[in-house]
């Protein structure tokens, strides 16, 4: 069973995509022979994660994680104090978010929004 498909995949434009692979935020893929296995996209001006999808075959492989973590790194570079996010109530990634650390901020109409805070520096020695 696939998991969080677009309830409406209209509304996502060219213009969306294009937007994040320039001046609203930053777009990572992974890449294996040649084929892309999984993306991810980090919006700056609200300091969230925009997408993250992975082909269902390549699942569990630790891709989805690599590929949250440099969405996060970028924006935290950025100067985002924290990070969102939301996806679908109930859904394996529901379960993803939560056990990489994100907090569950509110629900609504079924979506989640997420709440990463940014880690406290450590002190220098």
């Amino acid at each position: 069973m696939r998991e969080n498909l677009l309830s409406d995949p209209g509304r996502v434009t060219l213009r969306d995509y294009q937007d994040h692979l320039g001046p609203a935020g930053q777009t990572w893929v992974h890449e294996e022979d040649g084929v892309i296995l999984g993306f991810s996209a980090a919006t700056r001006a609200t300091a969230t994660i925009w997408a993250l999808f992975i082909h269902p075959d390549h699942e569990g492989r630790g891709i989805g994680r690599g590929l949250l973590d440099c969405a996060v790194d970028w924006l935290w570079s950025q100067g985002a104090a924290e990070v969102g996010l939301t996806t679908g109530a109930g859904t394996r990634a529901e379960g993803f978010y939560r056990a990489a650390g994100w907090r569950e901020a509110s629900t609504t109409n079924g979506e989640i929004q997420f709440i990463l805070p940014a880690a406290p520096l450590a002190p220098h020695p």
